[in-house]
């Protein structure tokens, strides 16, 4: 049975001051954008919430820059305007491949950036990416403004550390040296949930993510020391399949993750091979 929406209330801030001070006076109010997680929800009747912060319109928060330190990603950047981005292009190519397999053209115009980092979906594909780009969330209250590294964000499934009154206002990506690869495995290229997607930087020290294999995105510490001590690919394989706990759910097993996940990293090394 579909949500009532004669039941729900919507406010729409006209500024990201506004919206902070809405969200402020009233703690209980879902922050929403893209909606393409949300519509789902409100089809099948299971919303949880009543009261929504529609930040939609906020063109503040919509941009892709490049300064001295980092690319610089505003909340509201949808999925096609990084798959259109020149900067992106050049500084992170593999969040634009990314962009290009989430959902069809529909979903790439409306879905944010940052509203699948405050999903915190195991399976988020721009999640890896980031992951592996040492990305920094960027939150804002009305207490000011504070840089989260994507490695402490989030702290079980489908739970991060932002505070009460927050919102994810940017992303923040230092410069990263080195190859950059990514790969989703799923039941389709796009318009699929992910089985398993991997994404991987070649440098002296690699750096490896994935998602789909945990209850949040994961580094592979061990298996990215291994191959920056000089661990060949059969090794490293063994050990990630040590370092990763995938579960079986309905879209997929246990077993099956970890041997896709074994496969992808034999296919980044190759692929990456200077």
């Amino acid at each position: 049975m579909r949500t009532a929406v004669s039941r729900l209330t919507l406010l729409e801030p006209s500024s990201l001051g506004e919206a902070l001070r809405m969200l402020d006076a009233d703690p209980s109010l879902q922050a929403m954008a893209g909606c393409t997680d949300l519509y789902v929800d409100f089809n099948f009747g299971v919303l949880q919430r009543r009261r929504f912060l529609n930040l939609w319109g906020l063109e503040e928060l919509r941009y892709v820059r490049r300064d001295d330190s980092a690319l610089r990603i505003g909340a509201l950047t949808t999925y096609t305007d990084l798959i259109e981005s020149p900067e992106v292009h050049r500084h992170a190519p593999i969040l634009a491949a990314a962009s290009r397999e989430v959902g069809g053209a529909q979903i790439q115009n409306r879905g944010t950036l940052g509203g699948n980092v405050a999903n915190a979906s195991p399976a988020g594909d721009t999640l890896p990416v980031l992951a592996v780009l040492e990305a920094g969330v960027v939150v804002e209250s009305l207490s000011g403004r504070r840089r989260v590294p994507l490695a402490e964000f989030y702290t079980g499934y489908r739970q991060t550390a932002m505070r009460p009154g927050e919102l994810i206002v940017e992303l923040e990506l230092p410069p990263a040296e080195g190859a950059q690869w990514f790969r989703k495995v799923g039941t389709r290229a796009a318009q699929a949930i992910s089985k398993v997607v991997m994404a991987g930087l070649r440098a002296p020290q690699p750096r490896l993510a994935l998602g789909s294999v945990a209850p949040t995105v994961i580094r592979l510490p061990n298996t990215e020391a291994c191959l920056a001590g000089g661990g060949g690919i059969e090794q490293a394989r063994r050990v990630l399949e040590q370092e990763i706990r995938p579960i079986d759910d309905l879209r997929s097993t246990a077993a099956y993750r970890t041997k896709v996940a074994s496969n992808l990293l034999a296919r980044f090394w190759s692929d990456t091979q200077p």
